[in-house]
């Protein structure tokens, strides 16, 4: 075990606790909103980083340099697709949805916003995303809480269940403690840490290849640095792309900004910081593969970065490097995990089970309650030496959250005919077929990610519904007109 790398995560740890009791402090007395959405008070630095760090979980330190070190820059197409569905939904997505979050009745989470969007009075929609929500948040979590075990596992020798159980308690307290507001002040700090580790850790290390303090291995394999060797891996790295214009937890930040004028200054911030991430990934992978050689059981337990940072640097600047890990665990999990406790108690608990009849104090503790029971589901998951990989974990739940919301959430905002029963059926159909596709033996054999077929068929089922079921009233399409022409004047 190694003391000071301990005492620096026991730090960044207790740090962590603290930002949440300081928002349970200051935001006790606020309601619904402000603990779901922070009271759309989020500025452009804070909503930026809060957006990229909750998305790039510990996949993005170790299961993407990993995949490139072990299998070739063919896999690089993984962080091409990102980079493009990020800067994309920044782009075109992000504007429209939160002005028209905002005219559809001030909407706090995305099923309220699907169903205000078509003034329903029906609760299907609602009900299924909640659903939706609660099953592939508590995957997404799952491979957060398996994240931080298998750092604290490795680089302190800690019993990886034990460190499971530590940081869930950590994750579960701040995120009950502070809601949103904590959640993006942490992801704000978390980003900068995760930013700072991708960058110096490559360079470093190629400064110490260059020197000659660490012998470079050859690379053997001819095709390690064809990125074009497999069409597949082009069609399954574009088609993560896809997967960002139907994440809650991060279009949730669009929604947050306090203005349009901020949410611009947001965008260029989110997409640059994204970009350096996703680039410095594949860098971490190349020069990890020249500067560790090819080593079935790092690539095994995905500890390429881990073992590259522990080898260049003192103990207690890894261990300030090596907390990245815990802030990109952490920061994804908290935002899954606020983001489902949002989808149940607005979208399901108070419409369906207390018929509108939950007060303020009530949800709030009813959100902190499922908080704590995601949590715990996740962490069982995390637990099973058969629940897969880091990267196996976040892709399934990447997946059905892409497919099930991307193809409605873009007809809502750009196609005025778009139509209730269209979404219900879309949402529907890419969650079950994405779902499918991933265990039906058949389907999976075809070696392409789940989420392409599934996304474009729900696309055109939505499509397909909507023009064979009876156009949106003019109140609806009224609505449209006006999300399309709000200003924050109007606010």
């Amino acid at each position: 075990m190694n003391l000071s790398e301990l005492i620096v995560f026991i730090v960044y740890l207790l740090f962590m606790l603290g930002v949440g009791v300081y928002f349970f402090v200051k935001t006790k007395d606020g309601g619904e909103k402000t603990y779901f959405l922070g009271g759309r008070k989020m500025g452009a630095w804070v909503s930026a980083l809060s957006a990229g760090a909750s998305d790039m979980s510990a996949w993005v330190l170790m299961g993407l340099p990993t995949s490139i070190y072990a299998l070739g820059i063919g896999q690089v197409w993984i962080a091409v697709g990102l980079a493009v569905g990020y800067t994309l939904s920044w782009i075109f997505e992000a504007p429209r949805l939160r002005k028209y979050s905002i005219v559809a009745n001030d909407s706090i989470t995305i099923p309220q916003f699907l169903t205000n969007r078509f003034l329903a009075k029906s609760k299907a929609l609602q009900i299924i995303c909640a659903v939706v929500f609660l099953f592939a948040y508590t995957i997404y979590a799952a491979s957060s809480i398996k994240a931080c075990g298998t750092l604290f596992n490795t680089v302190i020798g800690i019993d990886a269940q034990t460190a499971m159980y530590i940081a869930a308690v950590v994750i579960i307290s701040y995120t009950f403690l502070g809601g949103f507001s904590a959640v993006c002040w942490t992801d704000f700090f978390q980003g900068m840490l995760i930013l700072g580790a991708m960058l110096l850790a490559p360079i470093f290390a190629l400064f110490a290849l260059k020197s000659g303090n660490i012998t470079a291995t050859p690379i053997d394999d001819p095709n390690f640095f064809n990125a074009f060797n497999s069409k597949l891996d082009i069609i399954n790295g574009l088609a993560w792309g896809l997967g960002y214009f139907g994440m809650p937890h991060i279009i949730i930040r669009f929604m947050s900004i306090r203005s349009q004028k901020e949410l611009k200054k947001s965008a260029k911030i989110g997409i640059a910081w994204t970009l350096f991430i996703l680039i410095f990934a594949a860098v971490i992978g190349i020069v990890g593969r020249q500067m560790l050689g090819m080593d079935e059981e790092l690539a095994g337990k995905e500890l390429v970065f881990i073992t590259m940072v522990r080898k260049l640097f003192p103990a207690v600047i890894s261990g300030v490097l090596l907390s990245a890990v815990l802030a990109a665990s952490m920061s994804t999990a908290d935002s899954q995990l606020l983001a489902a406790s949002s989808a149940f108690t607005s979208d399901f608990y108070k419409p369906v089970l207390r018929k509108g009849k939950a007060g303020e104090q009530e949800m709030l503790w009813n959100g902190r309650l499922v908080v704590l029971i995601v949590a715990l589901l996740a962490l069982l998951i995390a637990s099973n030496p058969g629940s897969g990989s880091i990267m196996d974990l976040v892709s399934n739940a990447w997946g059905v959250f892409g497919a099930a919301f991307g193809p409605a959430l873009l007809l809502c905002l750009f196609w005025k005919r778009f139509n209730f029963k269209g979404a219900v059926a879309g949402i529907a159909v890419g969650a079950v077929l994405d779902i499918l596709w991933f265990n039906v033996p058949f389907l999976k054999n075809l070696g392409i990610y789940e989420l392409a077929p599934a996304f474009f068929v729900g696309l055109i089922v939505s499509v397909v519904v909507t023009l064979c079921t009876k156009a949106p009233s003019k109140e609806v399409t009224d609505l449209f007109d006006r999300a399309m022409a709000y200003t924050d004047e109007e606010n």
